[in-house]
Order: C-alpha cells, then structure tokens, then sequence
C-alpha cells in the first residue's frame, strides 16, 4: 500500500493517461449517463411546446384559436414560462432533496414529479388551469435535474474527463430538442391535426425520459464525495472502488479519499461547524466563495439573455420571421436545427471542453453566437414586416437563405459555448460543503431569467406600435448582450480543465479582479508545489510506516503571479 499516484500527475495535460487506464470504465460510463441524459427533461420540453402550442387541436381545445395577436403572445408566453417558474422552486427543492436524501434519492424524487405534471397537463380536457398547473409541477421536476446530474457527474468523474462527463449533460439537452422536434413534425406530416394525438403522442416522450432515468437509478451507486460529507466512509471507499474500478488499496484511491476528506474538512474548520446560517456567511462573506457565487450568476444572466434559449423555444416562429412558409417546412427547418445543435454539442465534449480548454471553447462559442446575431439584426432590419404573403427579390433571398444558415451556426456557437459552459462552471467550482446549495441557487436565478426571457420574447417580437421592440431590435438586443458576455467570460472566467475538484480553491487565492486572467497560473504553481511535496512523502500520502500523513495547509499559497 503506497503513498500517492504511482506517477506525477501532470494536470494540465488534456489526456486520458492523466488518470490510471482502469479509472475509464463502464461503470463510469454507465453513470454519467443514467444522470447525463437528465438534460433531456428541459430539451424536450424546449422543443415539444412551441409546436404543441401551434398544434390545430390544441389552440382549438383551449380557445386559442379566438384570440388576436397581442392576447395569443401573452398566452403563449404564460403557458411557455410556466415550467420555468416551477423549476425556479424545483432547483430550491434540489438543495434538500440531494442534501437530505442524496443524488439517487433525489432523482427519484424529480422523476416523480416530472411525470405527475405531464399527466396533469396531458389531461387538461380544455382547462387552462390544468395546463398551467401540470407545467409548473412538471417544472418542479426538471428544475431538479439541472442541479442533481451536474453535481453527481463532477463528483464521480476523474479529473481528465470531468468536462466530457459534465457535457454529456448539455449534449442530452439536445438530444431532448432534437427528438421533440422530429417528434412535433412527424406528427404534424402523419397525425390528424385536428386531434388530440397530434399534440399527446409528442409529449408523450416526457414519459418515457421520466421512466428511463427513474429506473436507471436503481443501478447506480451513490455519490463517494456525499457519503463522506455524511461520514458514512465504509459506504464511500466501496463507492469510489467501484467506480473507478480499482481496489481500495490502490494508492489513487487512498489518495482520493484523502483529497476528499481533508477538503472537508477544512471547509468544516472554516465555518467551525455552523448550520444553514454557517453555510450562507461561508458562501457570501468569504470572498473566493463569493466570487464563485458571483461566475455562477453572472454566467446565468448573460447566456439566457444572449437569444440563444429564445430561439430553442420558439424555433418554427423565428424561421417564419426570416421567411419560412408553411407549418411543416417551420417544423422541418426546426428540426435541422435540432440535429446542428446536437452535433455541436458532442464536438465540443469530445474535443474542446477537455482538449482546448474551457475558455476557448466558451470565447470561440460566444463570438460565433454574437457574428450569426448582428447577421439576422441587419436582415430584419433590411427587409422589415415579413410575413407568409412577403414575395422576395432574388437578393433578398438569398439574403434570407444565409440568415436561416446563421441560426443554426448560432445554435453551434451556443452549443459550443455558453450552453456547455453554465452547467459545467455551476457544478465543478464551488467546495463539497456547499456545492449542493450554491448550485441550486445558481439554477434558480438560470429558470428566473430563462422565465424572464421566454416570457418577454413573445412580446419583444411584437412591432414597436404594439409595444415590443420589432424583431429586428431584439436580435440587436441580443447582439449587444452576446458582445458583452464575450468581454465578461475574458476577464472574470478562469480557466478550470484538468484540476480535481479539490484543487478548484487554488484558482480563488488571488484578488477578484486577477482571477480570470492569472487564476489559472497561481493554481498551476500551487498544484506543482504540491506534487513535490506529494512525492516527497510530506502531504496527502503514506508515510514510510504506512500512516497518513496530513496535508500541511494550502501548500504554495505563498507564490503570487
């Protein structure tokens, strides 16, 4: 029984030969992707309810159909942000339920009310009530899922796939919008509209995601880095053993552990084991805490405002914006981008998050959001008003031709970056004794402003003499949001690929405004300092009798960039 990795572990390597080859297995595999394809919840959801909304049978059934322009935007703003309120009190939820109960616990406990909603709202008989009812307590479950599946993943997943693990996550999102709509326009091509399975076999898909992830929880095991917060250590090393498919002998498991614990426990020294009170001050009033607090949110706030979700949302509406006719060629146009946004996503899990690096990946996603933007504000702006009855010359187009090609590049660039980004900073930067809570905070402001902005969009969209902004200045709008999002990732963003879970603290060391930029450096001189001593016999292994020797502090905190 030796005393560390059997070699130096070079951090700021991207490969796999970082972690021992045993550590990549299927087991682990297995489990990021029971907790993975959560993202599907919000993507199906995304993807099914604008064409539901748009459904014959549907607008028919609820009254829609009788309604003028301005009243039919308030609406389907209402019925469309109705799972973003509830997943506001379903991120709250997460706190407790994967605090209290655990990861596994707590995703049966959303599961749960995922399919209890979508009953609820498939059952409305002509009740808009129970339409907003079922979606709001479906959306207490899918809020759930963006706090529970990151927070699980990051926490089981070694460090030199921790970003491909995390974005298997934003990957399913896709999965979701891909299959709801090919699901919505092969129903609108072999379904009578004019019946209610035109619109239920579609959500039915809610369903089956629900009863998937449910029953896969029953085959997994749960989260090491919990049990040990809960001091149930026999249950953690057989956990960890299992998963990373070594004994609990092995020295990258002994290492492990001891990473574990002592990270703990010096949070638990820090906060002199205090109750929710001692987790509020350790998250505001200790400032590296509330610079994480401060990149979660803000990440939040810039990419739910940067259009991308809006037009995940209302995709058939935005290709009709820019010239599509026709409900099926709307739907046919939608699902395309479906499958570009979820080819995005693997290239950027496979070879971005981990090759080049988080930043990269995000800078590179954002300035081909904020290019395909600026593309579709001068379009609209050039050739206003358009509707099913607009007749384009040649040049406009093609014009509109390479608008519509700028959409689906903005839904790669999305998908490339903030998408994979807000999931991925949210669950590996904050400590395990207030990762759970700081996550589902972070996720309660991301359904807050996604509610804010599929609320508002409807009416965004509206010409100026009705009270919106034209479509034209929305997508200018999102520009300026998108460019301002671009500085802001530049600056206060550091870069997080390849360090542990626990060597997250050493990014923090420096003042607030040197972080983004030189974070990464101080970590990188801190992490070396520690390898020595690592391999000198001196912290977090084995002395040469075989007891544990204890990590002297935060070693290399002394070396300033």
């Amino acid at each position: 029984m030796g005393g560390g990795p059997k070699k130096p572990v070079n951090i700021f390597k991207m490969q796999l030969g970082d972690d021992p080859r045993e550590v990549i297995n299927w087991k682990l595999w297995f489990a990021v992707f029971s907790f993975g394809i959560m993202g599907a919840a919000r993507g199906i959801d995304e993807g099914l309810i604008s064409g539901t909304f748009n459904s014959t049978n549907f607008k028919h059934l609820l009254g829609f159909d009788e309604l003028d322009d301005v009243a039919l935007a308030n609406v389907k703003g209402n019925v469309s942000a109705m799972v973003q309120i509830g997943s506001v009190g379903g991120a709250l939820l997460a706190f407790l339920t994967a605090d209290r109960l655990g990861r596994l616990w707590a995703t049966r406990v959303l599961c749960s009310l995922w399919v209890l909603g979508i009953a609820i709202f498939m059952a409305n008989n002509g009740n808009l009530g129970a339409v907003y009812a079922g979606r709001f307590i479906a959306g207490l479950g899918i809020g759930q899922t963006t706090v529970v599946a990151p927070v699980y993943i990051s926490e089981i997943a070694p460090k030199s796939v921790r970003g491909l693990a995390t974005c298997v996550f934003a990957g399913s999102v896709y999965i979701g919008i891909m299959l709801a709509y090919f699901a919505s326009w092969g129903s609108s091509l072999h379904i009578d509209k004019k019946t209610q399975t035109s619109w239920l076999v579609p959500t039915s898909i809610h369903l089956m995601f629900a009863g998937i992830i449910f029953v896969l929880s029953f085959f997994n095991k749960e989260s090491p880095r919990y049990l040990i917060k809960k001091g149930k250590m026999e249950h953690a090393i057989q956990n960890l053993t299992r998963i990373r498919g070594l004994p609990e002998t092995d020295p990258y498991i002994v290492h492990e552990i001891h990473e574990i614990k002592r990270s703990l426990a010096e949070e638990q020294e820090a906060t002199m084991g205090q109750g929710f009170g001692g987790l509020l001050r350790e998250m505001f009033l200790q400032p590296n805490n509330f610079y994480r607090i401060y990149l979660g949110l803000g990440s939040q706030l810039l990419s739910q405002w940067s259009g991308a979700q809006s037009i995940t949302i209302y995709a058939p509406d935005m290709f009709a914006l820019l010239g599509t006719k026709g409900q099926n060629e709307k739907l046919f146009a939608t699902a395309i981008f479906g499958v570009v946004k979820f080819v995005a996503s693997i290239m950027c899990a496979l070879f971005l998050v981990d090759v080049i690096g988080r930043k990269r990946s995000l800078s590179i996603g954002i300035i081909l959001q904020a290019i395909s933007m600026a593309y579709v504000a001068a379009f609209l702006t050039a050739v206003p008003n358009i509707d099913e009855d607009t007749e384009f010359t040649p040049a406009q187009k093609h014009a509109s031709t390479g608008a519509i090609v700028m959409i689906y590049i903005s839904g790669f660039g999305w998908a490339m970056g903030w998408n994979s980004i807000q999931y991925l900073l949210n669950a590996e930067i904050y400590p395990l004794r207030i990762r759970a809570i700081s996550s589902s905070m972070v996720m309660c402001f991301h359904f807050v402003n996604q509610y804010g902005n599929s609320r508002a969009v409807p009416q965004m969209l509206l010409p100026t003499s009705d009270g919106g902004l034209s479509p034209a200045g929305t997508f200018w709008l999102f520009t300026a949001i998108t460019l301002m999002g671009l500085f802001w990732a530049w600056w206060f963003i550091p870069e997080t690929a390849g360090l542990s879970l626990e060597q997250m603290d050493y990014l923090f060391t420096l003042k607030w405004w040197k972080i983004g930029v030189w974070g990464r450096k101080q970590a990188e001189i801190t992490v070396a300092d520690e390898d020595d001593r690592y391999n000198s016999g001196k912290v977090g292994g084995l002395g040469e009798k075989g007891e544990e020797v204890e990590t002297v502090g935060e070693v290399g905190a002394e070396k300033r960039v």
